[in-house]
């Protein structure tokens, strides 16, 4: 029975891994922020299952020795102390129907859960080598990007290419698991399983490293295929961040790559020469084409005339500088856990909400509980926690780089090729905080329980 539950929840957390993109469906309301991931099903199935394994095992494994994880309790910890020095405050707020106090358990609640992630995730992988478990995670998100890319040539071909014969076979994905199909024929931006572009932009910033790493380890063509699908998606995603972050994550790739190895110096020479060659081929068939499809998508990263325009990035600059004023009345502990709306309320410049329709109708309307988001991890821990939870957060993100690059220099081959794909998946997420204010980050709780596991099989090693 043991061995089975092992088994259980060792399958679900993989089967979980394979849906992370997946969102568009109707959800689950009582998940709160995660009720639309279709992910977070088996997450929780598999915490489950592992829990009752380690009640019967009477052992359970926590990595409470390593630093990472103490920081992680750190945060935790001053995220509910900011709260309590700020009860008074938190005691009256109340907004969109919801008290001050009941935010911040939700919020915690929902820190919780992506914690309940990693935990699973760290004693799945500290049943395996690093190497095997690397080449597993590595082929769960293959299988899944094969998966999204099937579904997104279908919308490109649709959308942009107008081969509407093809919506009958693209509506079939509506009978498979957390799908919902949609066809965006205004903007022509793919966004896949996902609910929205932005949402496959952070899956494609999630598998971006993994998909990169194909290049140093697999023979022949094939291993540039899942690179350059990756940018594919991205440039026809129409996501600025996606379009910015994936090709930095990249660029610090073909950096790392060329510092450490002389051998992925060559891979990597051949596929920019195979990859400008493509880019010419392009210019030579359909030169018009290309020009104006790379002017549309250099005119999206023009954020001041952007600003102007688009009401979305108006109300999403807004709420950060808000954010940003709400910090400078509290600048050493915060306004508490989750409570950065309520003392924001009142703040938002006029600029911002003036003719702005999502503050009308979200944002600022009671009828809607929704809370805005805050739309920058970073200014909106300045505004809960305070400069003391900030720095906390930043330093934590520090060590983790710092512990990436450590053990680059320390490993050869394979191992070293792990800890290239994680630090470019950490880069990701870190420069997505940027535009996200939310925990909800699987790719980071599942990469940092790899980083974890991989400290401490060196660590025994050298003993």
């Amino acid at each position: 029975m043991r061995i089975n539950l092992k088994q259980t929840y060792t399958f679900l957390f993989f089967l979980g891994i394979f849906f992370i993109p997946f969102n568009s469906y109707v959800g689950i309301p009582f998940l709160g922020e995660y009720r639309k991931d279709g992910a977070i099903v088996f997450f929780l199935f598999s915490f489950f299952s592992f829990v009752l394994d380690a009640v019967l095992k009477k052992k359970i494994k926590v990595p409470q020795k390593n630093l990472f994880f103490q920081f992680l309790l750190l945060i935790i910890t001053w995220l509910v102390l900011t709260t309590f020095l700020n009860s008074i405050s938190v005691y009256q707020n109340y907004l969109k129907q919801t008290s001050g106090f009941n935010r911040f358990f939700r919020q915690l609640l929902s820190l919780l859960i992506a914690l309940t992630l990693f935990i699973t995730a760290y004693n799945v992988f500290s049943s395996y080598k690093i190497k095997i478990i690397f080449l597993r995670l590595r082929k769960v998100f293959l299988y899944s990007f094969i998966f999204i890319s099937s579904y997104s040539f279908l919308e490109i071909l649709i959308l942009v290419f107008n081969l509407s014969f093809l919506k009958n076979v693209f509506f079939l994905f509506d009978y498979f698991p957390f799908t919902e199909t949609s066809l965006d024929f205004d903007s022509k931006r793919i966004s896949s399983v996902s609910y929205e572009p932005p949402f496959l932009a952070i899956y494609l910033i999630t598998v971006g490293g993994w998909m990169f790493s194909y290049i140093l380890t697999s023979k022949g063509l094939k291993k540039y295929i899942p690179t350059l699908v990756v940018f594919l998606l991205t440039f026809f995603s129409g996501s600025r961040t996606a379009l910015i972050v994936v090709l930095f994550q990249f660029l610090v790739f073909i950096w790392i790559t060329f510092s450490v190895n002389k051998k992925f110096q060559k891979v990597i020479q051949r596929f920019l020469l195979l990859f400008s060659t493509l880019i010419l081929l392009l210019f030579i068939f359909n030169g018009k084409k290309v020009v104006e499809a790379v002017e549309t998508k250099l005119s999206t990263l023009n954020f001041k005339k952007n600003l102007t325009k688009s009401v979305s990035n108006r109300s999403r600059f807004g709420i950060q500088y808000t954010s940003l004023l709400v910090f400078a009345e509290n600048p050493i502990i915060g306004v508490g856990f989750g409570q950065q709306a309520y003392h924001a309320k009142d703040k938002y410049p006029k600029w911002v909400t003036f003719k702005n329709y999502e503050f009308k109708e979200y944002y600022l309307n009671n009828k809607d509980r929704s809370f805005p988001p805050g739309y920058n991890m970073f200014t909106r821990l300045l505004a809960e926690t305070g400069l003391i939870g900030f720095l906390i957060f930043v330093l934590f993100l520090f060590l983790i780089f710092y512990q990436c690059k450590k053990l680059i220099r320390n490993r050869n081959d394979i191992e070293k090729i792990v800890p290239i794909v994680l630090l470019v998946s950490f880069i990701g997420f870190s420069i997505n905080w940027l535009q996200f204010d939310s925990f909800r980050v699987y790719g980071f709780w599942i990469c940092l329980a790899l980083l974890i596991v991989q400290i401490q099989q060196k660590k025994i090693e050298n003993e």
